[in-house]
């Protein structure tokens, strides 16, 4: 089996990126095309506007396949965001994801952020399992209606 590697994410990979969360939100949680296009309004922020050293993003790659992103964005000077977590159905329950989450947090405190936060739905019960081993709190929960679906919105968070 090949080895993963995490690349920084590229402008080469946001079509990638786009159409895979908008693919498997699809199919998982019943989201309309609204959800695909919010993913490519972060992509393309994260183009224009990525601050050097403090924001960056990353693609899993094994061989030339692509399995999974990961995000770090600033939300305020002491905050980090994780945004754009996404790991293809074949690649999970092997690690990666915990892999993945270790690397971004690791980029955070080097940047010097002193928190993280993230936003997810209560249906990801595994991603939710993944942040409460690792420290974060659910500090906020939230019933509403998004992407065409009834949701229950989430905010995680913890000190880094």
């Amino acid at each position: 089996m090949e080895t993963v590697t995490l690349r920084p994410f590229t402008a080469r990979d946001a079509d990638w990126l786009i159409a895979r969360h908008g693919t498997l939100y699809a199919e998982h949680e019943g989201f309309d095309a609204s959800f695909e296009a919010l993913v490519a309004e972060i992509v393309a922020d994260f183009l224009v506007h990525q601050k050097p050293g403090r924001e960056e993003g990353w693609i899993a790659w094994r061989g030339a396949e692509r399995l999974g992103s990961i995000f770090v964005v600033e939300e305020d000077a002491g905050t980090a965001k994780l945004r754009l977590v996404l790991l293809e159905p074949a690649a999970r329950g092997a690690g990666l994801a915990q892999r993945m989450l270790e690397h971004a947090m690791a980029f955070a405190r080097g940047a010097g952020y002193r928190r993280m936060r993230l936003w997810t739905h209560e249906s990801h019960r595994a991603a939710g399992r993944l942040y409460a081993r690792n420290g974060f709190t659910l500090t906020g929960s939230e019933a509403k209606h998004s992407f065409g679906q009834d949701v229950v919105a989430q905010t995680w968070e913890r000190d880094l």
